[in-house]
């Protein structure tokens, strides 16, 4: 019985026993499997990885840096050039002559020779008035001074007679006397008449109306049919001397004295007529008056420029931009006013040294024409100033200049 009770135990404790041997084992295959992936992982990656690739990419990494502290900017060198001193004023296109042609006769108006936008010469015919009622009183005229005539021709016989007669004492004086007065008094009548036949020639003549000037005629303001008089407003049309043609322009009186001299050693000053945008040129033209005196309400004097106008682009009472060259200033400074910066102390601009650093210097500047600006003192010709990317610079600060970026001041 205890034999049979202990011999069952044996196996049992036999089997229990065996696991716990076998775990440790396994776990160290895991551990050894996963040791080996890790270090084939880093073999591979060693080897995949370039090897150059270190030292290069530690200096990119340190460039970028260096690179990042500079600050891009675009800089132009200042040069010597010509600067031209141009005065632009707001001026109006006045025709050298503007007529309104205009019936110096009444009547009705029997026919329109011109059509409406037409250019005509001095003497053309364009239109005519019905001359009749004035052709009927010329013969009228004419046949009272052909009686007239006869009637002095008669006295003058007449006073020959007399005068012979009284000198040999055959005639009374006085009726001698009163015959010189009459043949003077027919005479006077003779002259009359004359000066009337030579008016109603002249009233046939204007009723025949021609040019005055050569132009371009404008919108006919009667047509025919209508019965005109002389000085009617409006009159027939409006006649405008295209070519040539001028501008006046105002001049304040701060500015006169420089040009009055340039006009008094040159006899002339160029003028460019641009459009009221001041964005394109239409013509070009030469000043040839000066105002005789200063209009108190405004301070400014007129000034009058000619233009040929042969393409006739300018038109009367057009509003343009009158640019006047007064003179030309030569080998001057030039800077470009991109670059001009303005301070607490006044005008500064950031001129970059050898170094590729920035530097402020304080400028004084002249005349301008927008692009460029001329500089009297602060700078000399040769330096590079900072037309762009001045927003974040200051004194000293780094700068990179792209090359595409580097350009000279056109003069």
């Amino acid at each position: 019985m205890d034999e049979h009770n202990t011999a069952p135990s044996t196996p049992s404790s036999s089997t229990q026993a065996l696991p716990p041997s076998r775990t440790p084992s396994r776990r160290r295959r895991l551990v050894l499997i996963g040791l080996g992936v890790a270090a084939a992982g880093i073999l591979g990656f060693a080897f995949l990885r370039p090897h150059s690739g270190d030292n290069s990419g530690h200096t990119s990494h340190h460039g970028s840096a260096a690179n990042a502290e500079k600050q891009p900017v675009a800089v132009q060198t200042v040069k010597a050039g010509a600067m031209p001193v141009v005065l632009t004023e707001l001026g109006t296109v006045i025709p050298i002559t503007n007529v309104t042609v205009q019936t110096r006769v009444e009547g009705y108006l029997m026919d329109v020779l011109f059509k409406e936008g037409q250019h005509v010469h001095k003497g053309d015919l364009l239109a005519i008035i019905d001359p009749r009622p004035y052709q009927v009183l010329l013969e009228q005229y004419e046949g009272q001074l052909e009686r007239d005539q006869a009637q002095l021709d008669q006295a003058r016989v007449d006073n020959a007679r007399y005068q012979k007669l009284i000198r040999q004492d055959s005639i009374d004086a006085k009726t001698a006397r009163d015959q010189q007065f009459m043949v003077k008094q027919l005479e006077g009548t003779v002259k009359s008449d004359q000066a009337q036949v030579d008016n109603e020639k002249l009233q046939l003549i204007y009723c025949h109306i021609t040019a005055p000037v050569d132009g371009r005629i404008g919108i006919r303001a009667v047509d025919r049919g209508n019965y005109v008089a002389a000085g009617q407003s409006g009159g027939l049309a409006v006649l405008t001397q295209m070519q040539p043609i001028s501008v006046i322009f105002t001049l304040p009186q701060d500015q006169l004295p420089q040009v009055e001299d340039e006009l008094r050693a040159h006899k002339t000053l160029s003028v460019e007529a641009w459009n009221s945008t001041n964005t394109s040129k239409i013509a070009d033209g030469t000043v040839s008056a000066l105002d005789s005196e200063i209009d108190t309400a405004t301070g400014t004097v007129r000034l009058r420029a000619i233009f040929t106008n042969e393409d006739e682009h300018l038109f009367p009472n057009q509003f343009v931009n009158a640019r006047l060259l007064v003179r030309t200033l030569d080998n001057v400074l030039l800077l470009p006013a991109t670059a001009i910066q303005t301070g607490p102390s006044g005008l500064f601009v950031y001129v970059v040294k050898a170094d590729d650093t920035v530097t402020v210097k304080p400028v004084t500047t002249g005349i301008s024409d927008g692009t460029n600006t001329v500089v009297t003192t602060g700078l000399t010709a040769g330096d590079r100033v900072v037309t762009d990317g001045t927003d974040h610079l200051r004194e000293g600060m780094a700068v990179s200049i792209p090359a595409a970026a580097t350009s000279g001041a056109s003069p």
